[in-house]
């Protein structure tokens, strides 16, 4: 796959601690590689330090080399959109959910066809989410149900249902059997994988949360919202420990947004978090005071629909309309975000 070199007009903006917002236009060159998909790409993945799992509109899940800038792989096997995607911990495994109501699992280094494939669901599978021993998965669908999976024989072990709960993500809490789950119906669940049972109920939300991430010691949560000229779209931190209280809200989108991730602790000197959204804008945040470290604008992308971490100063951004972004934070400009590529 080739690369073309580029130029592309795009907005950074600097936060200085006196509150004035300094804007610099960015016009530097920067790689941009042939395209993963050819059409919007719903969902990005890390599968290790040098490869990504991505799939969207046009049915195929793409592994991707995102350092080298060429496809590793396609897998089809979906008859519509992808919608997420899990990747196995260690492993070349991972699995990929779709508008089809299939969940199919796949091997990098084994066949394009699906290693496994788990259909119980009616309705589009919007959520994912792989036990830290990878023995289970637990799926869940605009259905209003959740089901958790026996990985190995591919047997649904059990099953619920809560009504008006539209599942809109799952993630799977390090070391610990707890799911965490966000709804169209405005409300954060962090169930117990031990009979699949509510454990906690968060305080609901004035906006429906789209999207939510664990830190990586478990203690802590962070959720997003959607919204509309900056009502709602903000993302909130919450304790998961005793308290389970709201800690922290980031409040400066002004359309939903749809992802939100921890950020690599050696990054900065204190800790971070970023978030993308709707209004094509990519943000970083001071996890502890709420305050906005960096704020990148991919002009022309469309929403941005996808986020997540590649490496220690490195992630990726799926957008509607221009593919998979590039991001790397330059630190000798303190904590400034930029597009270094896109494919």
């Amino acid at each position: 796959m080739g690369k073309l070199q580029s130029k592309l007009k795009h907005s950074t903006y600097k936060y200085r601690p006196d509150g004035i917002i300094e804007e610099r236009i960015q016009t530097k060159a920067f790689q941009e590689y042939s395209p993963a998909h050819v059409d919007t790409v719903s969902v990005v993945a890390a599968l290790n330090s040098d490869l990504c799992v991505s799939g969207g509109k046009d049915k195929t899940v793409v592994a991707y080399n995102w350092r080298a800038g060429n496809v590793v792989k396609r897998f089809k096997g979906h008859e519509r959109e992808i919608t997420k995607i899990a990747c196995v911990r260690k492993s070349d495994q991972f699995f990929s959910a779709s508008r089809d109501k299939m969940v199919m699992m796949w091997d990098l280094e084994g066949s394009s066809q699906p290693r496994q494939q788990f259909s119980g669901h009616t309705m589009v599978v919007t959520g994912l989410a792989v036990s830290p021993d990878s023995s289970q998965l637990c799926t869940g669908s605009r259905d209003n149900s959740l089901l958790l999976w026996d990985v190995g024989t591919g047997q649904c072990a059990e099953r619920v249902s809560v009504s008006r709960n539209l599942v809109t993500h799952l993630c799977w809490v390090p070391r610990e059997p707890y799911i965490l789950q966000t709804s169209e119906d405005k409300t954060i669940r962090l169930w117990d994988s031990r009979g699949l049972q509510v454990a906690h109920v968060f305080p609901i939300k004035q906006h429906i949360q789209t999207y939510c991430e664990v830190s990586e010691d478990g203690r802590r949560c962070i959720s997003c919202s959607s919204g509309f000229g900056g009502e709602g779209c903000e993302a909130t931190l919450w304790d998961l420990r005793q308290t389970r209280n709201r800690i922290c809200e980031y409040k400066g989108h002004f359309q939903t947004v749809a992802s939100c991730v921890f950020l690599p602790r050696a990054l900065a000197l204190m800790p971070v978090i970023a978030t993308s959204s709707h209004d094509c804008k990519v943000k970083i945040w001071n996890q502890d005071t709420g305050a906005c470290l960096s704020t990148l604008s991919l002009d022309g992308s469309g929403p941005l629909t996808s986020l997540a971490v590649a490496d220690t100063t490195s992630s990726l951004c799926a957008s509607f309309s221009r593919g998979i972004h590039l991001l790397r934070v330059d630190h000798s400009q303190g904590l400034e975000l930029r597009e270094v590529a896109a494919f």
